[in-house]
């Protein structure tokens, strides 16, 4: 009785402190100050790296969307690894670009075999995992946004190229983002600039064909991005020189967050070229959970309604069923990512949310200790929390209409 007595005093306490808030540019800062408990050693250590942006959105009379920004240490030149946080431009740009070939017949639906011609290329012309065995851009998305899937990603990768690719960033405003590699597999700079022959099938009838392609494109960093203190080298040797990401991929936070936007509220912007059926297509699998995933069948799996729900969830809580979380995260060298649009349905809340932590503490990278449970995860749980809250008790004068962002799951 006494512990539930305390308990509830605490809450009180906290929220009477988030009341006295005033939103300011600090706002976050002093949300997160206002629970020093959580967030006092993320507060005073700048090795975490940490960078988070919070929007609200309001709506006026006619459910139109305006967006207010907040943020901590946001910081465009402070790279960071994005991971898999990549996986989201790439699978919007792949049904741009089935739209802009204007092919008859060919669909994300279509079957895609990829072949190889060149140095570190493999060929894919079965998946065991979808309904029909077959890969498929639909598919690839659907397991980048599940689960995170490395080769979905790779696939989409070698469909689009990275002139493509960053051509189209570059056109649509974000021009400090760039996608140069794939992911999990070591390729050198050439390799990753070639990109496999691709096929577009219907049963026997090709719907398309793409040829093997020498990407035109380069990047110029601005700077040499060198960081930490050593790294593991592919002998599996500690090289005791800082790692050298300036060839690596990078999307700044902002961007990441932009594009996600872009994509949920398509009348602000319109950046990306989809058709209405995409949109329902990908808020469902950007949403859907693996208990709820049928191709493949991720419940003999056991995988936690957080897997990929960093923020608010971590990998631990089962998420309730008002809440759904738009998103995709990253984890790579220490760094986790989430990049979010959170909805609860019953109370009305809708935010953006985006943030980047680092939990490397010895400086070493690919040696694989790193503190993601330790600190990194709790971090991501805390602070999803910390901003669902505050939403909770802000006030709005529209209460939103959310149904666009209803839909049904394969489960």
């Amino acid at each position: 009785m006494i512990r539930t007595i305390l308990s509830i005093a605490l809450i009180m306490i906290f929220a009477s402190c988030q009341q006295d808030i005033i939103e300011d540019e600090n706002l976050v800062e002093n949300l997160m100050k206002a629970d020093k408990e959580k967030f006092g050693e993320i507060l005073n250590n700048p090795n975490y790296e940490v960078q988070i942006l919070y929007t609200q959105i309001n709506r006026d009379s006619a459910n139109n969307p305006q967006f207010k920004s907040f943020s901590y240490q946001l910081n465009p030149e402070q790279y960071f690894y994005p991971a898999s946080t990549v996986k989201m431009p790439i699978a919007f740009l792949a049904l741009e670009k089935v739209h802009e070939l204007g092919i008859d017949g060919l669909t994300k639906e279509s079957t895609m075999l990829t072949d190889s011609a060149y140095s570190g290329q493999s060929p894919v012309t079965t998946d065991s995992t979808s309904a029909n065995g077959l890969p498929s851009i639909e598919h690839y998305i659907k397991k980048i946004f599940v689960v995170s899937d490395n080769d979905a990603y790779n696939r989409l990768y070698e469909f689009l190229g990275p002139e493509y690719i960053n051509q189209k960033l570059t056109e649509k405003g974000f021009n400090n983002s760039v996608i140069q590699h794939r992911l999990s597999i070591a390729l050198s700079s050439d390799e990753n600039m070639h990109t496999n022959p691709v096929r577009f099938t219907n049963g026997d009838s090709i719907i398309y064909s793409q040829p093997l392609t020498k990407s035109n494109w380069s990047y110029t960093p601005k700077n040499e991005i060198l960081k930490g203190v050593g790294y593991i080298n592919g002998s599996d040797s500690l090289v005791n020189e800082p790692f050298n990401f300036t060839y690596k991929n990078w999307i700044p936070l902002a961007d990441l967050q932009g594009m996600l936007k872009d994509l949920m509220f398509p009348n602000s912007s319109n950046k990306f070229n989809l058709k209405e059926g995409d949109y329902k297509f990908l808020y469902q699998y950007m949403s859907q959970l693996p208990r709820e995933t049928s191709y493949p069948d991720y419940k003999a799996d056991s995988l936690p309604d957080g897997y990929c729900k960093f923020l608010m969830y971590g990998t631990k809580d089962k998420i309730p069923e008002n809440i759904r979380i738009f998103n995709k995260i990253g984890q790579a060298y220490g760094y986790l990512i989430d990049n979010a649009l959170i909805i609860d349905f019953e109370n009305g809340v809708e935010f953006l949310l985006s943030a980047v932590i680092s939990v490397n503490n010895n400086q070493i990278y690919n040696d694989g200790v790193y503190e993601y449970d330790e600190v990194g995860m709790p971090f991501m749980e805390n602070l999803g929390r910390l901003i669902y809250d505050y939403e909770l008790k802000r006030k709005r004068e529209f209460k939103p209409d959310l149904s666009r962002f209803r839909t049904t799951y394969d489960q």
